[in-house]
C-alpha cells in the first residue's frame, strides 16, 4: 500500500456511491461549475449570513477587547500559493505567544497544533467553535476565489514541509469543508487527514460536493466538525 492510498476501514463507506467514472463534469468544466455553484450559494445566502457577521463581531469586540474581532492566517492554497484566511477570534488576544507555553499539550504531530480544551480560547469562543461560526468569514475568502465551500482543508504550514505525495492536496482549491472534517476525524493526524483529502480529490465532482455541504451541516448540528 502507497503512503496516499486509504484503508478502506477509514474510509465512510458512503463516498463508495460516487464513482470517479460516472462524473459527468471533469477538468476545467467542473471547476468552472464548482466556482459557478461556489458564488451562487454564498450570494443567495448573504442576508442570512452578513448579519450574523455583524453581530457576532460586536460581541467579540465587547467581551474581549485589545485585538480585532476578525484576524486572518496565512495558509496555503491552490499549487502552494499562501494567502490569508479569514477567521473570527475565538482566542484571547497573545494567543500565538502563548502557543509555545502550551506546546507541551499539542495532541498532534508538530507542525499540526491541537489542544482539547484550549486554556488559550474565550468564553465566547468556545460558542464559536463549537458551531463553527468561527468560521465564517472565510465566505469572503470564496468570495475572492482563494478557498472553495468544499475541497482539502489549507494547512497553516507551508508546502515546503510537505512530503511528495502529500502534494497532491494542491491541485485543487481548499475548502471550508471537506471529507474529513465531516468525519468527525479531527484528532488525525496530517498524513490520516490528506488520505481522506486525497479520496475526495479522487471523486470531486458536484454532487458529491453537495453531498459533503449537506453532510457538513448535519456534523455541526452534532457538534463533530472540525477546524
Amino acid at each position: 500500500m502507497t503512503s496516499a492510498m486509504l484503508n478502506p476501514t477509514d474510509q465512510p463507506p458512503w463516498i463508495n456511491s460516487f464513482d470517479p467514472k460516472k462524473r459527468i463534469l471533469t477538468g476545467r468544466s467542473y471547476f468552472l461549475a464548482k466556482r459557478i455553484m461556489d458564488l451562487g450559494i454564498v450570494l443567495v445566502s448573504a442576508p442570512f449570513w452578513l448579519p450574523v457577521l455583524v453581530i457576532i463581531q460586536i460581541v467579540i469586540s465587547a467581551t474581549s477587547p485589545g485585538a480585532p474581532a476578525v484576524f486572518t492566517q496565512l495558509r496555503t492554497g491552490m499549487g502552494g500559493k499562501r494567502f490569508r484566511m479569514y477567521k473570527f477570534r475565538s482566542m484571547v488576544p497573545d494567543a500565538e505567544k502563548l502557543k509555545e507555553k502550551y506546546a507541551h499539550l499539542n495532541e498532534l504531530q508538530w507542525p499540526d497544533f491541537k489542544i482539547t480544551n484550549d486554556p488559550r480560547i474565550t468564553k465566547v469562543g468556545k460558542i464559536l467553535r463549537k458551531t463553527s461560526l468561527d468560521e465564517l468569514p472565510q465566505l469572503i475568502n470564496v468570495l475572492k476565489g482563494e478557498m472553495s465551500l468544499v475541497g482539502p482543508r489549507p494547512t497553516s504550514f507551508g508546502s515546503e514541509t510537505y512530503k511528495l505525495w502529500h502534494t497532491e492536496r494542491l491541485d485543487v482549491i481548499p475548502g471550508m469543508t471537506g471529507l474529513w472534517q465531516i468525519a468527525g476525524r479531527a484528532q488525525l493526524e496530517f498524513d490520516d487527514r490528506l488520505r481522506l483529502d486525497i479520496a475526495y480529490i479522487e471523486r470531486a465532482g458536484l454532487w458529491f460536493d453537495l453531498a459533503i455541504l449537506l453532510r457538513t451541516v448535519v456534523a455541526v448540528f452534532q457538534q463533530k466538525g472540525a477546524h
